[in-house]
């Protein structure tokens, strides 16, 4: 899995270069220092490899010390996660005591770092950039992340450290436990392998590493992914939150479903949205589990009205498995992985294409796309593609002409003929 972390102090135009680099405007670039606040994550592509980018933010903090520890806590978390690390510097303030604690950790690493000297616009700026090569990084490029010259050349440096296919792994379904630190997940894979394999402590964050095992009982066999990997020392909560979710990308990239574990005495938070988007972008099936259920006061329809509540806070994709377990106590997790067994089926599923006409074509004259400005359109017929996730192209006249409403519609119908649950669905038109 390849992962790029865009590390340095605050107000370099590390947001700049993670919104060129992902092709979108997603962080919020502003000249106050510290402006971002929430870690951004988001895919891109170049010379034919794909990578995620993380953008290790701003803190907002008034001592300067503590400022610098929390700069050195992510740089160490980037360090440990990244498989490329973007070293970025700014030629405007030139090279600062900051710069160089960083570059001094950099140089430590055995990961390949590139040296971003930012806002390199003119001729001028060029010649005073040349005081950052005596931080001794050999791969050094000068860019304007503002107007994005320059920043094809990291792109090139950056790609060639990068791997480009997917290692060959067992056909297996693989499950990625993932949630936030303390929400059970060591529990439960304790209680699924029936051994203290993890160590399980009320610390967020004992785990240390993320580990694959392959589970082979009860007539079940998988790959189970362990996120825990959490660690002690990150005790500033928005580290630990940075540090889970680094973990988290990964595992859920290797993973063909995602267990979210939920603490069900705290309810969906934040970060559980969050880590639950991850998961649908990717297009990996998901099940809702919300641990420590016995923990919970029940009155007759507490368990109905939560999960109510979790599929609203989850909308508007809410064609997912809630499940309601206590680790500890060994309740409904068996019943857990059947249900993530059969959301991996759901997502293996192949509609044919004769059947897949036939439902379609009688839904649609039921309920044809609405004309717009005068054009109808006429869908033709519908196909899935052949990827390792639920697609469907439907071939029309005007694809142009349908809206998202209607493609909504499509989508449940779809869900409503087959058995997709817990499945990100994509759905794509197509001229005919």
């Amino acid at each position: 899995m390849n992962l790029i972390a865009i590390v340095g102090r605050p107000n370099v135009g590390k947001s700049t270069l993670f919104n060129r680099l992902i092709g979108e405007r997603q962080s919020i670039v502003d000249d106050q220092s510290g402006v971002t606040r929430d870690r951004q994550y988001g895919q891109s592509h170049w010379n034919g490899k794909e990578f995620t980018v993380v953008d290790t933010g701003g803190f907002v903090r008034d001592s300067n010390d503590v400022f610098e520890a929390a700069i050195r806590t992510q740089v160490e978390i980037a360090i440990e996660e990244a498989t490329l690390i973007i070293f970025m510097v700014d030629v405007a303030t030139g090279l600062t005591d900051l710069d160089e604690q960083v570059a001094q950790m950099l140089r430590k690493t055995d990961k390949p770092v590139i040296l971003a000297v930012n806002k390199v616009d003119n001729s001028t700026r060029m010649l005073e950039a040349n005081e950052f090569w005596s931080l001794g990084f050999e791969q050094t490029f000068f860019l304007s992340s503002a107007t994005g010259s320059g920043t094809g050349e990291v792109l090139d440096a950056a790609v060639e450290y990068l791997d480009a296919e997917e290692p060959e792994r067992p056909e297996l379904p693989h499950l990625a436990i993932v949630g936030q630190p303390n929400a059970g997940k060591s529990s439960l894979i304790n209680a699924l392998l029936g051994e203290e394999r993890n160590i399980v402590t009320d610390v967020a964050g004992t785990t240390r590493d993320s580990i694959n095992t392959h589970y082979k009982k009860f007539d079940k066999e998988f790959i189970l992914i362990d996120t825990a990997g959490m660690r002690k020392k990150a005790k500033v909560h928005e580290n630990l939150e940075f540090y889970s979710v680094m973990r988290a990308i990964k595992a859920i990239d290797e993973s063909d479903v995602c267990v979210l574990m939920i603490d069900a005495t705290m309810g969906v938070e934040a970060q559980d949205l969050s880590i639950f988007r991850l998961a649908q972008k990717r297009n990996k099936g998901i099940v809702i589990v919300m641990n420590k259920w016995d923990l919970v006061e029940k009155e007759t329809n507490t368990a109905r009205d939560m999960e109510l509540e979790v599929r609203r806070r989850f909308a508007p994709f809410t064609d997912v498995p809630v499940i309601f377990v206590s680790a500890t106590e060994k309740q409904r997790i068996m019943k857990a992985v059947d249900v993530a067994l059969e959301v991996y089926a759901n997502r293996s599923r192949r509609i044919p294409t004769s059947k897949l006409n036939d439902v379609m074509q009688e839904v649609m004259e039921r309920n044809p796309p609405p004309s717009q400005r005068g054009r109808y359109v006429k869908i033709k017929y519908v196909t899935q593609l052949p990827i390792a996730y639920p697609a469907f192209a439907f071939f029309c006249n005007n694809p142009k002409h349908i809206r998202d409403s209607y493609k909504l519609f499509l989508e449940n119908k779809l869900r409503e003929h087959f058995d997709f649950k817990g499945v990100p669905m994509s759905i794509f038109f197509r001229q005919k």
